[in-house]
């Protein structure tokens, strides 16, 4: 099965050379579960030419907002909703949970209580679930056809369901304590220094990607979260 990766923003320059872009992440992330791979640089307004292309979708994070006035959004999102009416499986990780939401009739906005960065831990419908986080906006409304499905209490909607058609997760199952550390040094300044101190403290503590790596493989695969 070939998925899409809909690269919406590239890792640090900094970076990129030790740990690959955004979308090489996701291809770690799901290795060995029979996918193949095809990445469309969405950010540098390279688009594929429908949603038939490939059998499942993948929308990456970004350092941009998904409100912002970027030529290559709008767009984005025409595509978000042809895809979702056609059926495909489609996944979204923080700007890509972000504008799914926003795609589909629901609002994003810079989150007024500030930044999640670093190890988070979230109740994902009843069991703890930790994970690497990097954002400040949120989904603060939700669009119809969407379920939350994890939660804590900086953000709300940290995972969402859209029946078979879309599963969306704020935090960042791709990132290991390398790219949290990595972003603190490149991207760090615009994060207030407790946030930054805590999440330095707690690079090493175990986060559960492995489990989001299955959960995303099987609802790709046409299973329910």
């Amino acid at each position: 099965m070939k998925i899409g990766i809909l690269q919406t923003g590239h890792s640090p320059d900094e970076l990129r050379d030790v740990l690959g872009d955004y979308s090489n992440l996701f291809e770690r992330l799901l290795d060995g579960q029979g996918f193949d791979f095809e990445t469309f640089n969405i950010v540098d307004g390279v688009f594929p030419e429908g949603v038939d292309v490939c059998g499942g979708w993948l929308i990456t994070g970004s350092k941009h907002g998904a409100y912002e006035d970027h030529p290559w959004i709008p767009p984005l999102e025409t595509l978000i909703r042809d895809i979702y009416e056609a059926g495909r499986p489609l996944v979204g990780i923080c700007f890509g949970h972000q504008i799914i939401a926003q795609a589909l009739g629901g609002k994003v906005e810079k989150f007024k209580d500030g930044w999640a960065v670093g190890h988070q831990t979230y109740d994902w419908q009843g069991e703890q679930v930790s994970l690497n986080a990097w954002h400040q906006d949120q989904v603060t409304r939700l669009p119809d056809g969407a379920r939350p499905i994890a939660s804590n209490s900086f953000c709300e909607n940290a995972a969402l369901v859209y029946g078979d058609k879309a599963f969306t997760v704020q935090a960042h199952p791709e990132f290991g304590s390398d790219v949290i550390e990595g972003l603190i040094r490149t991207r760090g300044g615009a994060v207030p220094p407790e946030l930054i101190a805590q999440a330095q403290e707690r690079l090493n503590a175990d986060v559960e990607n492995a489990r989001l790596a299955a959960q995303i493989g099987a609802f790709l695969k046409g299973q329910s979260v």
